[in-house]
């Protein structure tokens, strides 16, 4: 009991700061977008002088308000308290030590319990294509088996052998024939980085958590005994009880372990609602009118 999990270390050690994860193509898409509206509008509010400009103005802004909450708002955030999941229109938050795993389909899913059920939260900020991981793992075994059939670079035109090492020899001790390396910066392995770092984040603060729920039943499971005569020849007792008992009220007293026990709450995002339906009212003024 006096001893301190790895975990304990670790989890310090790893929540320095918040970790934020989103699609760089999708911030990329959004400022290309917001140029590009930008520009636009600029041009009308010169030149357009009729009903049409006003109507392409606002099928601009309706545009921007869905490039905003499908490109610009989604992303994962992992703080020291929780898991904060960012979708286009609602904001989810959970405790780390209520998130049971985390795992990947064609998004990334966050399986938290919510009233004793497994509860799935769909990260909007993360996808993943298994058909393009499947074609990009064949074509390294493809690769490989061609690299390890010990073929000539040049057989078909007899120079596979000249001169005992041979050309195409050669030709593979420069790399020619080496073994296919694999494209650890794609999207998909980018997606398997961070549901390895979330999955650590969230069993680091399970441990913990059991450990300090563990340590304040162990100290306070018994009353401390009325001192009584001791027998003869018996050490004195050692401050091991109180040590032991103050362990136990620190771990309880961490403000760490009430924030990673928060459950899951889901809230709908104003900004983003609003983003969508002042676009949309102002198209359907300017359409109607």
């Amino acid at each position: 009991m006096g001893s301190v999990p790895v975990g304990r270390k670790k989890r310090a050690d790893v929540t320095d700061g918040p970790q934020t994860f989103r699609s760089p193509t999708a911030v990329v898409v959004w400022w290309v977008w917001l140029l590009f509206a930008a520009a636009n509008l600029i041009d009308l509010a010169v030149q357009g002088r009729d009903h049409l400009s006003l109507v392409a103005a606002a099928i601009l802004l309706l545009a921007t308000g869905v490039a905003y909450v499908t490109a610009q708002r989604p992303r994962i955030v992992a703080g020291s308290s929780g898991l904060t999941v960012v979708n286009p229109l609602r904001d989810h938050h959970v405790g780390w030590a209520e998130v049971t795993n985390v795992d990947l389909a064609d998004l990334l899913r966050v399986h938290c319990q919510v009233q004793g059920r497994d509860k799935i939260i769909y990260a909007w900020a993360v996808h993943y294509s298994r058909r393009r991981k499947l074609t990009a793992e064949g074509r390294a075994r493809r690769q490989a088996a061609r690299a390890n059939s010990g073929r000539p670079g040049f057989g078909g035109f007899g120079l596979g052998g000249y001169g005992g090492g041979g050309y195409g020899a050669g030709r593979r001790d420069l790399g020619y024939g080496s073994a296919p390396r694999t494209d650890d910066t794609s999207a998909e392995a980018e997606a398997e980085r961070i549901v390895r770092i979330l999955n650590e984040h969230a069993t680091a603060a399970r441990a913990e958590t059991v450990w300090a729920e563990g340590t304040v039943e162990i100290a306070g499971a018994s009353p401390p005994a009325e001192p009584g005569p001791e027998p003869a020849g018996s050490p004195p007792a050692g401050p091991e009880p109180a040590a032991a008992i103050e362990t136990a009220r620190s771990a309880a007293a961490d403000p760490r372990i009430a924030g990673w026990l928060e459950p899951l709450t889901s809230t709908w995002d104003r900004k983003a609602l609003l983003a969508l339906l002042v676009p949309a009212l102002i198209l359907l003024i300017v359409a109607l009118v």
